[in-house]
């Protein structure tokens, strides 16, 4: 293929300031062309479609279709419809744009990470198309082997609060690691006993690295990096959270981890995409029953119903899901030290 051609870092970096997160067109495009590549491609195809009025050229769809295959006319609607939505950001991902992305980035404390880097949360790549084009990260991202989405409401009770402290407490404690939204409520309470064990927590987040959301959270944000943890994102720095972004910063919240538990969340809350979203990915669900009375628990209670989770009570229950089968078990109450042991005090 003719045209400028980046690298494959700075081209993932301007994929991810150009579409919105999960966007599958984009991670297919970028799977059969490269980032490079495929960037150069739609440059071209996009000038052209302008210039015209008729989309890419038939030389551009021969050049698509000699690496990926026949597209059909199902293929080619969608790809059009891609560049239709692309098209009016593009000038954002020009060179001093994307340049002046980086360098926000890079005064903010982040990297770009891709797929193949050490800190790369390799399961990630289970998400397939829909997997991030690359991560903008602030800190360092902890071993992901034996870790948790500690999940649930914002609106939450101390109840809830007090439990998702103490499992985070007793995770960071059989050296599990933390992940979270960094939200009020259950998330916030996670973070904060995952550091209070001395254990490393990340946090994703749904828009960039350089601001915390809610700002109410920026000294939690901080230690966590200062205290051996990370702060990630999709989105560049400089990108504002938006409902569909908190939505699709489930999935990867659920995807990077060994296990999601939620802690306590109402009937239609967020947190139950993530659980849905860990399902779908066969990843083992875990979720804290409450007070039956209680509406902040309702969702919590339909995931045990609907048997898309199991219940636990406690740290070594939760690691029983995330670690390694038939090593982390749970005491039985025979073996244990007493009630509540290795979890909540």
């Amino acid at each position: 293929m003719s045209g400028s051609v980046v690298d494959d870092r700075t081209a993932r970096a301007a994929w991810s300031a150009l579409v919105e997160p999960g966007d599958q067109v984009a991670g297919a495009l970028v799977r059969v062309l490269g980032a490079g590549q495929a960037l150069a491609w739609l440059r071209r195809s996009a000038g052209a479609g302008a210039a015209t009025g008729q989309g890419p050229s038939a030389q551009a769809w021969s050049e698509l279709e000699e690496r990926g295959g026949e597209l059909g006319l199902t293929g080619r609607d969608a790809v059009g419809r891609a560049l239709e939505r692309w098209a009016p950001r593009l000038a954002r991902v020009s060179g001093a744009e994307l340049l002046g992305t980086i360098d926000l980035a890079a005064r903010a404390g982040a990297q770009v990470v891709v797929p193949g880097d050490p800190l790369w949360p390799r399961g990630l790549d289970a998400l397939g198309p829909a997997a991030p084009l690359c991560l903008w990260v602030r800190g360092q991202v902890p071993a992901l082997r034996r870790s948790v989405a500690l999940v649930g409401a914002r609106a939450s009770t101390s109840y809830g609060e007090r439990v998702a402290f103490d499992l985070a407490d007793g995770i960071a404690r059989l050296d599990g690691c933390v992940v979270s939204g960094g939200a009020y409520g259950i998330d916030a309470s996670a973070h904060r006993g995952a550091l209070s064990a001395g254990g490393p927590t990340v946090v994703v987040l749904a828009g960039g690295v350089d601001r915390s959301y809610p700002a109410g959270n920026a000294r939690l944000v901080e230690r966590t990096v200062v205290d051996g943890g990370a702060v990630l994102a999709e989105v560049p720095p400089g990108a504002a959270p938006t409902k569909s972004r908190f939505l699709q910063r489930n999935r990867l919240i659920a995807a990077m981890t060994s296990a999601t538990v939620v802690v306590e969340a109402a009937w239609r809350s967020g947190a139950l995409s993530t659980a849905h979203h860990a399902a779908r990915l066969l990843r083992p669900v875990g979720a804290v029953p409450g007070p039956v009375t209680s509406v902040a628990s309702a969702g919590v209670h339909r995931l045990l119903r609907e048997g898309v989770a199991v219940c636990v009570t406690d740290a070594a229950e939760v690691m029983e899901l995330a670690g390694v089968a038939g090593v982390d078990l749970a005491p039985t109450p025979d073996d244990a030290d007493g009630p509540g042991s290795g979890a909540t005090r």
